[in-house]
């Protein structure tokens, strides 16, 4: 079957895309920009990858093969807290045109269960985007799902940071609203399964596990499976602003997502009835086993998408392929280089850089620095990585975004989203004579860019001094 993929970077679509190669369907990616389809050598032979914007008008575009079946997996509520609902409507539209041109049977829409009277404005727009969706010239198939838990997933990650980190914790009143959470393999289970089935052609279901939980009760279960208690005081006078700050600070997630997430925590996503579970043979697995079912997966590194690393994490608006080009004029740097002995271990320890791992040297003041970037409403550290020891283009790195990530050739580029006066580069490579280069490279804006890199001068000559060091001979 011939299908195209849309969001095939962000946290589903990185699951759902392997999973349809071994199915055996040929598979074009959809993505904004290329660079940042974080896949494997291997993987990026077995597709095609289509650059399209659906904020934009559609061009008119060639593919090798017909489409049979797409999924629209594109979502905008990350991006903004005021009109992320223009553009997911502008969005479906576009992609309504060009569905038109190709001729597609078949699309298969993710989105939210919206059986509540009091819908928040993401589930509006999530239902307003079906509704564009459903006046298109093909077959439409909705999947209605609520939280979604799995390795790497927004709401597995922000229970996990709440549990871990606060065993007192004083709740808003939204931790009582009750949601049917499902594991994210069983979502995948679902997209796949409804691939072409007539019987699901313009009808839409809610997906969802088999059990129906508050908040709370979500994060005294994970606590449990975990081996640890919890203790909650819930009041009722935490308002959204207060309420999104909460998460904000206690999380890895952005104050956008945070604001929007709250404004949906407050209104109950739980299935209705239908028959596609038994259509479709599925066995959807407990919250608790999706637990740790995802425990499993991070213990054994791996974690095939996680939603930090999408753009939603941070405050990047602008192509990759703007910052892949570190500029010459205009910047200051601070250049070091060390030659290498013949048994180090550099490489591996530059792909290893950050999370866990840290910096190699005065990590707790690139702690320090996340704190006050948090507080000046930047992503601070808290994102960390994926993997303690892959990196794709695109993946998020504490408040670093990878731009370009290449073993092969030995160079490793990342791009500052923490807040600051101008724009920063820090980049490491190991060149043919074996000599490992590190290069912080910062372009300033104003007096103020200028004031700010100076005054960081005494803090630099340590850091970058130790981290260069340390990056050469730790073995």
């Amino acid at each position: 079957m011939n299908i195209l993929l849309t969001g095939a970077n962000g946290y589903v679509g990185r699951r759902l895309l392997p999973e349809l190669i071994l199915e055996g369907h040929k598979v074009v990616c959809c993505v904004r920009d290329r660079n940042r389809l974080g896949i494997d050598a291997e993987l990026a032979k077995k597709i095609e990858i289509l650059e399209i914007d659906f904020l934009n008008p559609p061009k008119s575009i060639s593919l090798a093969f017909a489409i049979d079946v797409t999924y629209y997996l594109m979502h905008s509520m990350s991006s903004t807290t005021s009109n992320f609902d223009e553009l997911e409507a502008k969005t479906a539209e576009n992609f309504n045109t060009l569905m038109s041109s190709i001729k597609v049977k078949q699309v298969v829409y993710l989105t939210g269960i919206v059986n509540d009277v009091n819908l928040s404005k993401h589930l509006q727009s999530r239902n307003n985007v079906e509704n564009i969706l459903s006046t298109g010239p093909f077959h439409l198939t909705v999947l209605r799902a609520g939280i979604i838990v799995g390795s790497g997933s927004s709401s597995f990650e922000i229970i996990r940071d709440l549990s871990e980190k606060l065993p007192v914790m004083v709740t808003p009143k939204w931790v009582l609203t009750k949601t049917q959470p499902i594991a994210i393999r069983d979502v995948i289970k679902y997209l796949i399964g409804v691939l072409q089935r007539g019987e699901c052609y313009d009808k839409s279901y809610d997906i969802g596990g088999p059990n129906v939980l508050t908040y709370r009760q979500m994060l005294q279960l994970y606590a449990k499976v975990r081996g640890f208690k919890i203790y909650m005081i819930t009041v009722p006078f935490m308002t959204p602003r207060l309420s999104s700050y909460w998460l904000y600070f206690v999380t890895s997630t952005s104050y956008k997502l945070a604001v929007n997430l709250v404004d949906s925590m407050k209104v109950e996503v739980i299935c209705g009835k239908n028959d596609l579970r038994e259509l479709l043979r599925i066995k959807p697995i407990s919250y608790t086993d999706a637990i740790k079912l995802a425990f499993k997966k991070i213990e054994q590194n791996l974690v095939v998408s996680s939603w930090k690393d999408s753009l939603a994490s941070s405050n990047f608006k602008s192509d990759f392929k703007n910052y892949i080009q570190v500029p010459k004029y205009g910047c200051l740097k601070d250049v070091k280089k060390i030659k290498l002995n013949q048994n180090n271990n550099a490489l591996e320890n530059i792909w290893s850089i950050g999370g866990y791992k840290g910096w190699y040297y005065g990590t707790w003041m690139w702690e320090i620095r996340g704190f006050i970037d948090k507080l000046f409403g930047g992503v601070g550290l808290r994102r960390g990585r994926t993997s303690p020891t892959h990196l794709d283009n695109g993946d998020s790195l504490d408040f670093w975004r990878v731009i370009l990530a290449d073993k092969d050739k030995k160079r490793l580029l990342l791009f500052a989203e923490m807040k600051l006066p101008g724009e920063a580069w820090l980049e490491f490579k190991i060149d043919e004579n074996n000599t490992l280069h590190q290069i912080a490279t910062f372009r300033p804006k104003g007096l103020l860019g200028r004031l700010y890199w100076y005054s960081m001068l005494p803090f630099h000559f340590f850091i970058f001094k130790g981290m260069i060091t340390n990056i050469a001979n730790n073995n």
